[in-house]
């Protein structure tokens, strides 16, 4: 038995202010996404749960997500932002983690104009603070970071950490180093993980395929092995490039054939439960509730 978790997908409303990436240029994400928006695409394919992550630098976002955790059933719990670099980051971060639903945090590395960043001293205090209190990390990084990356990593050996979207690698130029290369020092560390999502929006938008992303997938997965990798839509930010359904295929597609169907279907949540160390009082989807 098996419990479907979407680990990684995004809610704002754009009135709120703090969402400066989101203008009428970016289309079909230029919109209010909420709870009742993805309810009808969790149901339908089975997910009990899903993760919301932060799309905006500010507390005030975090604080907002966390409210809507309250309230909203389908939510297990939200990834926040907090600066790394805060004279207040510890007393910030139990204020947090008052909210029982707070499970990471994210700051916006891919954003940012040093790519050393996360290896300034200060972020690293911050980080040992985030292991200490086993709060996991989020990393948003493309391959120009994760040589820093995989240095933080080896600094605090205590901290969970997980990479979003397979760090970016660049589909659409069908490039693979030395993104190969440093995905596999940031894998060969235990307590990391790394998130099949975003990859349809790295391809090209209008004529990606199944093909082309496989690659990519499968050396995730030889890297960091059925264990630590987990599923998340990238909902809706995917919308760029796909539908729901079709990125959930995608991942089910290109996933190696030599893994069991258990295996399989721990992508699609165990493996995100027992990472977030999440407790949910649903009833559990058979494993079998993922095949197309």
């Amino acid at each position: 038995m098996t419990l479907k978790i979407d680990a990684h997908q995004h809610y704002w409303r754009i009135s709120r202010g703090d969402y400066g990436w989101l203008t009428p240029e970016t289309g079909v994400l230029y919109n209010d996404y909420m709870p009742e928006d993805l309810r009808k695409e969790l149901d339908k394919h089975g997910f009990a749960a899903s993760i919301v992550v932060q799309a905006a630098p500010t507390v005030e976002e975090t604080d907002f997500l966390l409210s809507l955790c309250e309230r909203e059933p389908t939510l297990a719990g939200a990834v926040g932002w907090l600066d790394l670099e805060s004279s207040t980051f510890a007393e910030d971060l139990d204020r947090l983690l008052q909210s029982p639903y707070l499970l990471g945090i994210r700051p916006m590395l891919q954003d940012l104009d040093d790519n050393a960043y996360i290896v300034r001293e200060r972020v690293l205090q911050s980080a040992r603070i985030l292991a200490n209190r086993d709060v996991v990390l989020e990393l948003l990084v493309k391959t120009q970071h994760l040589p820093y990356v995989v240095t933080l990593l080896e600094q605090t050996p205590g901290l969970r950490a997980v990479i979003n979207h397979c760090a970016k690698p660049d589909i659409a130029g069908r490039v693979t180093e030395p993104w190969l290369e440093w995905m596999e020092a940031a894998g060969a560390l235990p307590n990391v993980y790394c998130k099949l999502s975003g990859l349809v929006t790295e391809a090209d938008h209008r004529h990606w395929t199944v093909d082309q992303i496989t690659p990519y997938v499968r050396e995730v997965c030889r890297i960091f092995g059925p264990e630590r990798v987990m599923f998340g839509s990238d909902w809706p930010v995917c919308l760029l490039a796909a539908s729901y359904e079709e990125v959930l295929h995608a991942a089910l597609d290109t996933l190696p054939d030599d893994w069991t169907d258990q295996q399989k279907a721990n992508v699609f949540g165990e493996n995100a439960r027992r990472f977030y160390k999440i407790k949910l009082d649903v009833a559990e989807d058979d494993a079998d509730a993922i095949k197309k």
